[in-house]
């Protein structure tokens, strides 16, 4: 199983590159974007050395200036933002958006959090990111028209809470280890990916 590493200095411009080649699915950045991110990120991690994929979640308290962000802050007092993962086609279907999440949801309980919210593009569509919410158990809760960006968004958000992020992260074969540096996941269990 590829681990799940902390998204720092050397991986990020691997990170830059996977997302500005998603850039419509998402959102361009460039070097200073990204670290800014990642400067006040809740949670930041890659699958791998080599950025199999990558997440990247904000809680509340970020000072982000995304309309995306800023409609979840208005509506929710406490929240897990997830601004963006992203997987290279390459590594599609081997589980490792869902092992990130699981390592999400697992920090998120740890810190009191029991709301996690994200927007999926509907117009451009993103089929697959629409699937993968789905089956985390992501409900839409509002869209939006974003100028001059010219996307519509569906605004998504999921409960979670110790019991449920405990068996996700056993079905996932991640757990996290909290006594050890920020967003730093420890892979368990027999290896499988799902």
């Amino acid at each position: 199983m590829v681990p799940i590493v902390p998204l720092t200095g050397p991986l990020r411009a691997a990170a830059l590159a996977l997302n500005n080649r998603h850039a419509v699915e998402t959102a361009p950045l460039d070097e200073a974007g990204l670290a800014a991110l990642i400067a006040q990120a809740f949670y930041a991690a890659a699958v791998g050395e080599e950025v199999e994929a990558f997440l990247i979640a904000l809680d509340e308290t970020a000072d982000y200036a995304s309309p995306n962000f800023r409609w979840f802050k208005a509506r929710y007092p406490r929240f897990v933002y997830i601004d963006r993962v992203i997987t290279a086609p390459q590594a599609r279907g081997r589980g490792h958006a869902r092992r990130l999440y699981a390592a999400l949801f697992a920090k998120a309980v740890a810190a009191g959090h029991t709301l996690a919210a994200c927007e999926v593009n509907v117009d451009p569509p993103n089929p697959a990111s629409d699937r993968l919410h789905a089956a985390l158990g992501f409900v839409e809760v509002g869209r939006a028209r974003l100028q001059p960006a010219g996307k519509t968004v569906r605004y998504l958000t999921r409960a979670i809470e110790p019991s449920a992020a405990a068996r996700q992260e056993r079905a996932q074969g991640v757990s996290w280890d909290a006594g050890a540096a920020p967003a730093r996941p420890v892979a368990t269990g027999d290896g499988a990916e799902r």
